[in-house]
Parts: C-alpha cells; structure tokens; sequence
C-alpha cells in the first residue's frame, strides 16, 4: 500500500502493536496514538486534533490512506495545523463508539474510515468518514475541508464553542437509556409475537436476509427467528431462516474453495461480497449453521459448520492456541484480487473439458464474468441437476466438483495472500470458542472440543492480569487494554458453552468470578444495564452504553442469557434479578424495534420459555460414543442447559451449585448400569431415561404426567 517506506522516516506509531496502526507507521503525516502525552501535546501546542478511526482490513481505510496520508502536500497540512492521532478501532471500541455517535448525530450513519475533529479537550466540531483528496462524489476534498477547519479553529471560536456544546449535549443525552423502562413490565410471549412479526416485516423472501444492499448475515435476528419458532411452532419463521442460509451458503460471500465467509454483500443477491473476511463473522455463522442443521438434519449446514471451522483452524489460529482477528478484503492493492478468476485461468488449472463444463456450472463461471470481467464463484446450479444433464451419478459429480476445487485452492494459495490482522480480540475469541463447541456438538469431532479448551488456556495464561481481570488485547506475547464488557459478556457465555459438553469445575468456577466481576464494575444501577467501559477505564467525554446488537451481540443482551443460564446453574437468585431488571429496561424498544435486539430477544425467550435442565449420567468415562448424549447434542434444544456428570468430573466440587445437588446420589443409587438422561423443568424431574424414544417423548413436549415425579 505504501510507496518508497524504506525512504520515510517512522512517525510515532512504529512501536505500537496493532497492524492498523503499524500500516501508518511510514506515512508522511506525524501520526500520534492515542495516549496522554498526545492529548497533552494538542493543548500545549493549542491545536485541534484530528482523530482517525479505521482497522486493518478496512477497505476505504486504506483508500483514504492511499490518497491523502501518504500524499506529501496533504501530510504537510496535516502536521502544521494539527495533533493527528490514529485509533485501531478494533483495540479501543470505546473511543470508536463515542465518536460514531457523533458522527451519527450529525450525518445520520457512521462508518469507518472514521474522521473526527477535535478540540485539545476532545469535543468534537467536525465529523465524517471518508473523505476523497480531492472534491468528487458531491464530496469535499480532504485538502479544503483541513483549510477550513484550521481558519474556523483559531478565527471563529465562538462558533466552534458553539458546535462542541451542541455535539456533547446530544453525546449526553445519547448516552442515556431513553427506553421505556417499566418495572411493572409483564415479560411474556406477546412480546415475542411481537418482535417476530415487526422482523418478518423487513424480511428479504426472493433473497433472504434483511432489507436490500448492501447486506449483512445478522445471525442475531435470524438465531432469534429460529427461536420464535421454537416457541410458536410456526414453521414460515423456522422456513425463512434455512432459506437464508442456504442463500448465504451459496452466494459468492462464501469462499468456496477455502472456506470462511465475507464480512457482507454489497448486493442483494449475496453475490459480491465486500471481500474482508473477520473472526466474528465465521464464529456466528457456524452457530447459525449448527443450530439449522440441528433442525433440519441437512448434511450440507454440517459440512458448511466443517469448512468454515477448517478455514478458521488453517488461516486465523495462532500458535498460542487463541485466534487471529481478521484477513483484508485487498491484496496487491486491489480489493478481491485473491479471490477472483478469469474462466481462462481457470482453463488452464482444469484441462479436462468435461470436468470444466460441470465446474463452470456449477459455480456460475463464464467467459465474460459476473463481477467486473472476473468470476465471483457462488453456486448457480445443483448436484441432481448436473447429474442429469451429464448423465453421471450424484457421487461421480461431488468428486468432480471436490477435485477440481482443490485444483484451484491450491492455486489460489500461491497467490499473493490478504493481509491478515494478526491481534487476538478476547470477545471475537470468546464468539470463536463457542463456535467450535457447536461444532463439536453436531460433528463429535474431538478436535473442536480441544480446540475450545486450548483457547481458554490460552486467554487465562496470555491475557489475563495478576489482579485477575482481563485483557481486551493479546499480541507477539503481550496483552493490553483492559477487557469492556463484551469480552467478558462473549467470554462468560463461551465458558458455560464449554462446561455443557465438558464437565470441568474450573469452567463454572471462571464464569461466576468474571459475572462477579461485572455486576461489581460495569453495573449501572441507576438504569439497570451495564457500561460499556468498567470503572477502572480511562475516561471519555461520554462513558458510553452499547445496547444495541451491532456487528456482534450486545454485552448487555448476552449477559441477560448468562444470568439465566447462571441462575440455574448456581441457583444464585440475584443472578435471575439481574436479568430481569435488564429485560425490563430495553424490552419495549426490542419489541418496537427488534432489527437490533435480535440477542436480547433470543435472551427473552430463554426466561420466557425457561430452560429445560438436562443430565447425561454415564457409569463410565464421557464418550462421544453414547447414543443419548449424541441425539441430545444434534438435537435443537435452544432452551436446553446440559450437564455430563461422568468419571472425568469432580460431582462433589460441583455439588455446591444447585444443578448438581444430590446428583452424586442419584448416580450411585441408580438401577441403571452404564447412562440415562434426568430432564428437569419448571422444578419437576422425569424418571431415568435410558432409551431414544423415551427421550423424545420427553424433550418434545409429550412428557405426561405420570411420568414426572
């Protein structure tokens, strides 16, 4: 991206860490992190700083650096008239949320390139995202708006003074949770109802998703759809859900040939994805495809939850045993320039022109491409279809389609690969963790299952203080910045994830330390959610409030599923409060405005609905080998609590919390010799079961009376 770097000078950034920043570390602009001593420098010296937020993989990001950073005119600008400091927006969410919201205020979107103005005491006066060198697109050229921000900053103060009261009165008043809060709130299944048919309202049926372009997976909604129909059996919501995974499985926002799925679709269609490729997107789609899978046993939403989980393992897992964050959409300057093909390079990789034909079929290959010339692979036809259009057997066609996308995999490889974002995030850690737990439940792949375990490991060796808090941060053996609340929110639920499928007292152990740990620094109980930042955080003009699913859940709508999880888990009423007292606050607006409380309302559902504790018992050691446990993890139980009680667990350790209690007892004194499964709900308990069909009976729904005891 960077012309001539062996000839510029390093600016201050050169010792930081994060690679968005170390890709500005040669610029010709004096770029400053954001520290003290930069902050400092803008009020001694009486200038305005300009703050710019992007992260590594972002396109425009480096388009903006492209033309006006590494341009020598506009850096000399830069450097005489400002104090430029660079935020990884991905390292300091929180700086990042404060100024989006400006920038929201003000432009009715936000973005990044984020590009701030801002007086030495960090009130902003001027926002926007990306801005071009010159003037074009009806934009202003980044040039003159430096020029007029410089003369409006030292001769028109009053009128700075005048925005910067503005911006930080709506940042104030943003900040605040203008919900309709109602203590005396019923939270029942109308509000669900509710929600599910405002979200169908919006829903995308020629192409799934939401809304037109471009176009986001959000799992969140649909993980909640998927749930809705579990309560109300309703099948179009369950329909509506496959049919957009089958659309986002088959669109050229799915790396076919390596696996791993594009951050969005610039389309409609899921065609042509904005090629940038991050952690947390992979994490949540896999949940996603388990939980379809779960419900619908199509072998293809399995093997998507396999490729997706081998691209992470082969290309994101760091040799500490946590996970690398994110790989860029550009590559030799050109944004999918790695993934694209002429269908003559793909000639010469398949020369037998049978399997051509099929495999240009298959992946709507064509002469003259379906993006700008090239090919964007994406599914267009089907394995039947071709079988009989060619006259070969469904398996002859797999193997074709299997060999010959080797065949171009491994000459992608010899490419000139993205750069990838090589920092360790804890909650996108967290997200990945439950994602391979998922996996190992529906595949009883043991490598998923470690993996899992060698990532907790590694975040309670690597990035957690002597204090025992938590680091946001993990890189070449270092950890920074303390944890926000999603890492801890993301990071509980992982730790439950992976206590159901391994009985490990450290897990419940951990989840409850770090719970603690939030309700003690985070909690407002003024508004009864959480803060964004602890109260050992630095300060910012705002101490801002997420609330709203972004491009990951909220912290607060997950902790409101740990709370439940953990109450009947630990049976600790205080937990159940707290979820509660959080649902009562934003439950309302959810139901109004569900597109962006698709995690909270899945939380709800989990209250509403109550968890259905389950307990595998085995005489022997876990075994994946166990035809109970195996039908209850590939079986769709979105309310389900499980717990093994088996020899590799402590069950007196464990006893202290109330899932467990007089467990042991039931364990010795059983008349069953090797496994059964208990099914509690609602403080009632089935007899032993010991057989398939008796557990189908019970988990759907068709438990009888006599059968409870």
């Amino acid at each position: 991206m960077l012309d001539n770097v062996e000839k510029r000078k390093p600016n201050s950034l050169i010792n930081e860490t994060s690679p968005y920043l170390l890709q500005h570390a040669y610029n010709p602009v004096n770029w400053f992190p954001w520290a003290e001593d930069s902050i400092n420098l803008a009020k001694k010296e009486n200038k305005p700083i300009f703050l710019s937020i992007g992260y590594s993989s972002c396109h425009w990001c480096h388009v903006m650096a492209h033309e006006s950073f590494e341009d020598n005119d506009i850096a000399k600008l830069m450097n005489e008239k400002f104090i430029n400091i660079k935020v990884d927006r991905e390292e300091r969410p929180d700086i990042d949320d404060v100024y989006q919201r400006a920038c929201q205020l003000v432009t009715g979107n936000g973005g990044w390139p984020l590009s701030v103005f801002l007086t030495p005491d960090l009130k902003p006066f001027y926002v926007g995202t990306y801005f071009p060198k010159d003037n074009r697109y009806g934009m202003p050229g980044f040039g003159e708006v430096l020029k007029q921000l410089d003369e409006a900053f030292n001769f028109r103060k009053n009128d700075i003074n005048s925005t910067t009261s503005e911006f930080m009165n709506s940042l104030i008043a943003s900040s605040k949770n203008s919900s309709l809060t109602n203590k005396d709130l019923e939270i029942d299944k109308s509000i669900l109802d509710e929600s599910a048919l405002n979200l169908l309202h919006i829903a995308d049926f020629t192409y799934g998703g939401f809304g037109m372009s471009p176009k986001f997976p959000n799992v969140s909604n649909l993980l909640f759809l998927l749930r809705y129909y579990d309560i109300s059996k309703i099948e179009k919501f369950k329909d509506f859900v496959v049919f957009t995974s089958e659309k986002i499985m088959y669109g050229g926002i799915h790396d076919h040939l390596g696996g791993g799925f594009s951050r969005y679709s610039t389309d409609q269609k899921w065609l042509v994805p904005h090629f940038e490729k991050m952690l947390y997107d992979n994490s949540l789609l896999v949940i996603l495809f388990s939980e379809v899978y779960q419900i619908t046993k199509d072998t293809k939403f399995k093997m998507a939850v396999e490729k997706t989980l081998g691209y992470v393992l082969r290309d994101l897992l760091n040799e500490d045993g946590g996970f690398f964050s994110a790989e860029d959409a550009d590559s030799e300057g050109e944004e999918g320039k790695y993934y694209l093909w002429s269908k003559k390079e793909i000639s010469s990789i398949i020369q037998n022109p049978l399997h051509l034909d099929i495999f240009c079929e298959y992946y709507d290959v064509s002469q003259g491409g379906n993006f700008e010339g090239k090919n964007i692979l994406n599914t267009k036809s089907s394995y039947p279809h071709l079988s009989k259009k060619y006259s070969l057997d469904l398996d002859d066609i797999k193997n074709i389609i299997d060999e010959n996308s080797l065949k171009l995999f491994n000459a992608r490889e010899k490419r000139i690969r993205p750069q990838k974002d090589d920092k360790t995030i804890l909650s996108w850690n967290a997200l990945s963790i439950s994602s391979f737990v998922k996996g190992y439940r529906i595949t009883d792949n043991e490598l998923y299952l470690n993996t899992a375990i060698n990532a907790v490991k590694f975040i309670e060796t690597k990035m957690k203080s002597s204090d025992g808090s938590l680091y946001r941060i993990y890189k070449n053996g270092s950890s920074k910045i303390p944890s926000y609340l999603d890492d801890y929110a993301f990071y509980i639920n992982a730790l439950l994830d992976l206590f159901e499928v391994k009985p490990d007292t450290q897990y419940i152990e951990l989840a409850v330390q770090y719970t603690d740990y939030l309700t003690k620094n985070f909690w407002d109980s003024d508004e009864n959610n959480f803060y964004y930042t602890s109260d050992f955080h630095e300060s910012l003009p705002i101490r801002n409030k997420i609330l709203h699913d972004l491009a990951i859940p909220s912290g607060n709508s997950v902790s409101v599923s740990n709370f439940i999880r953990l109450y009947h888990i630990t049976g600790n009423n205080d937990y159940l409060n707290f979820a509660e007292k959080m649902m009562k606050v934003s439950l309302l607006s959810a139901a109004e405005n569900p597109f962006s409380f698709g995690c909270l309302l899945s939380s709800a559902y989990l209250y509403i609905k109550k968890p259905l504790e389950i307990t595998f018992v085995s005489r022997g050691a876990h075994s994946k080998k166990s035809a109970l446990l195996d039908f209850i993890n590939k079986t769709f139980i979105p309310n389900g609590i499980l717990s093994i009680i088996d020899k590799s667990c402590n069950i007196e350790s464990l006893e202290k919390y109330s899932l467990f209690q007089n467990k042991s007892l039931i364990n010795k004194n059983s008349p069953y010799s090797e496994e059964f499964v208990l099914i509690c709900k609602d403080f009632t308990c089935s007899s032993p079961i010991i057989n398939i069909d008796d557990l189908k009976e019970v988990l759907f729904d068709k438990l009888s009376k006599e059968k409870i005891k």
